[in-house]
């Protein structure tokens, strides 16, 4: 398992005119898929416009503060996102616009290489104690807000806000989630 701390998280300008990037997992290496190419990010937006197009790339987003936006999908209806929704997919090389609600907002953007990878986001409310089934594949657990403890049958291990736990190959494993926290899980599977 490999922890990545808040203060780790690599920052960089974001390219919608405002607000920053922060990386979460950039292309982790030795987790054992081949081609293995993704991203995490959490970006405060503060202008609208066009969501920068990434060929071959699905992605998920989901809206972690702020009023939130409507996104229009390829001319379909807009569709509204805040805070409460459920992480929205949706495919590669279909033109998104964005019309902010409150002029800026925090987002969890996931992406992953169409032709190599699949991915899923669940969102998660861990209160007090609570398991967690993971299946085949990688798993990135980000505690957005809040606390966790991870237990792991011989080791326990501690997520403050922003930290995350990338675990390899965890087919199988059922982890026990302590604390008080909003956690997003993560998992990575070979198409």
């Amino acid at each position: 398992m490999k922890i990545l701390r808040a203060a780790d998280h690599k920052r960089m300008p974001w390219k919608n005119g405002g607000g920053e990037t922060v990386e979460i997992a950039i292309s982790p290496a030795g987790v054992g898929l081949a081609d293995f190419d993704w991203r995490v990010s959490m970006a405060t937006v503060a202008s609208d416009g066009p969501f920068s197009v990434f060929p071959g790339i699905d992605r998920t987003l989901s809206i972690l503060e702020g009023k939130g936006m409507r996104l229009f999908i390829d001319g379909h209806r807009p569709v509204p996102l805040t805070q409460e929704s459920e992480p929205l997919f949706f495919p590669a090389d279909v033109p998104v616009a964005a019309e902010l609600d409150d002029g800026a907002i925090t987002d969890l953007n996931v992406m992953t290489r169409r032709s190599a990878l699949r991915h899923s986001v669940l969102r998660l409310v861990v209160n007090s104690r609570q398991e967690l089934s993971l299946a085949g594949g990688q798993s990135l657990l980000l505690c957005h807000r809040g606390h966790l403890e991870l237990d792991l049958g011989d080791d326990k291990i501690a997520l403050g806000a922003g930290d995350a736990a990338l675990l390899a190959e965890p087919s199988g494993r059922t982890l026990e989630l302590h604390g008080n926290a909003l956690v997003f899980v993560i998992t990575i599977t070979a198409i």
